[in-house]
């Protein structure tokens, strides 16, 4: 109960009011960041689930195409054909904030100063040739995909940090806070009118004697 742990003193009335009113404009300010995030989020979704369908589609060519490159091949020309790669890719990670989120965003590099195709035309097949083009072709994806992912991924784990928080006030402190106001308000009106009675009583009392003294 309120009354075992608060002081009903007009001080802790002062004090736990100016709680009630950071909490409750906490507790609205953190509402509106939930619901920015939530929003945020479904965004992210959506280009989550375009990103994968056009990857998995692209990586679902490029690989019927090295299918049909190994199978005219051999897959023993297709390997050494693939051994030395001309190409060199950095990639750069940095990061954004939404919402105070800090998600990454990955930018990347390719060295074109060589040709594509790490290999001669004599013993391998224009199949071979289309499936690295295809491959290269979803490999931005593919890095965007995984940035879209791990956006997901760190926007969930806020949402859920700030709708427990957002639960905490709305359910546990802002109610128990409101709770003890009015216990404290209601002792300090019992005081006041065991006061205003103690009162009363003495005035009657002094008026009593006063009566009884008259010359």
């Amino acid at each position: 109960m309120a009354g075992k742990t608060v002081n009903p003193t007009r001080m802790e009335l002062t004090r736990l009011k100016g709680r009630l009113k950071t909490a409750r404009r906490g507790h609205k300010l953190l509402k509106d960041k939930r619901d920015e995030l939530m929003k945020q989020f479904m965004d992210v979704v959506r280009r989550n689930r375009a990103l994968r369908a056009k990857v998995e589609q692209g990586l679902k060519e490029a690989n019927a195409a090295f299918t049909v490159a190994a199978a005219l091949m051999g897959p023993e020309v297709l390997e050494e054909a693939l051994s030395c790669p001309r190409r060199s890719v950095s990639l750069e990670v940095s990061t954004r904030n939404i919402m105070s989120v800090n998600v990454p965003v990955f930018t990347f590099q390719t060295d074109s100063g060589d040709e594509l195709l790490p290999y001669g035309f004599a013993q391998t097949s224009g199949e071979l040739d289309a499936a690295l083009e295809k491959m290269q072709a979803v490999f931005a994806d593919m890095l965007e995909l995984a940035q879209v992912e791990k956006t997901m991924q760190l926007l969930a784990q806020d949402i859920e940090k700030t709708r427990r928080r957002v639960n905490a006030l709305e359910y546990v402190m802002i109610p128990e806070t409101e709770q003890n106001i009015r216990y404290i308000t209601m002792k300090l009106d019992e005081n006041e009118r065991g006061n205003t009675t103690r009162l009363m009583k003495v005035k009657e009392m002094v008026l009593q004697d006063a009566h009884h003294y008259q010359p």
